[in-house]
């Protein structure tokens, strides 16, 4: 039975002090002849260290000067992709104090486009609906409501559940939502609550207190 072929020990060995001994030579170099390479790549490196760490701290300010500044009139909402809705609800939490506010709609997000904590401890799910037209365009139904009840605590474990929409509701949601402790946002709150005046959890009623989640009826 033959031997694997490969790199013998002793080559393996001289390679090895050969590597050693230019990496030793070439530190020499650097710091015996030319140690002013080293300064000026210590310099650069900080620099641009130092450029970066300006760039991100500025950047992180704005960003926060610009939530709490946010402010969107309903027909900035309208205008929206249904997307950029979901984004903006998003940037609506974190304005009034959900650090932690995601936007995770999209293919299979089983009935959930913003999911939020609040400053009280209560996990939030929200679904959206957009609409391009507004107040004049199709009702928000009933379908969606169950879809929302079925998935908002059991999958997503939210202790508030809400469905916010820019237009409106159909008759049968508000005694749905009553009944199984969901939450109704419509344009009318919406334009409030985007304009700046209180957060979602004042406008809202019988939210759960921190800590419990509410049963079902």
């Amino acid at each position: 039975m033959t031997k694997p072929s490969g790199p013998r020990p002793l080559v393996l060995a001289i390679a090895a002090a050969a590597s050693a001994g230019l990496c030793v030579a070439a530190g020499q170099w650097l710091l015996l002849d030319n140690w002013w390479l080293l300064a000026v790549l210590a310099a650069v490196v900080g620099g641009a260290g130092g450029l970066w760490l300006t760039q991100w701290a500025v950047s992180a300010r704005w960003d926060r000067v610009h939530v709490r500044r946010l402010r969107y009139k309903l027909p900035q909402l309208d205008g929206l992709h249904h997307e950029d809705f979901e984004f903006a609800v998003r940037d609506l939490m974190r304005r009034d104090g959900c650090a932690d506010a995601v936007q995770v709609g999209g293919a299979g997000d089983n009935g959930a486009d913003v999911t939020a904590t609040d400053p009280l401890g209560r996990r939030w799910v929200i679904q959206c609906k957009h609409r391009q037209d507004g107040a004049s365009g199709s009702p928000v139904g009933t379908p969606d409501l169950h879809v929302l009840n079925g998935t908002g605590r059991q999958l997503h474990g939210g202790d508030v559940v809400v469905l916010v929409t820019n237009g409106r509701f159909t008759s049968g949601c508000a005694p749905l939502a009553k009944s199984q402790k969901l939450h109704l946002v419509d344009r009318g709150m919406l334009g409030e609550w985007a304009a700046g005046s209180r957060p979602l959890w004042e406008l809202l009623q019988r939210l759960p207190p921190p800590g419990k989640r509410p049963a079902l009826s």
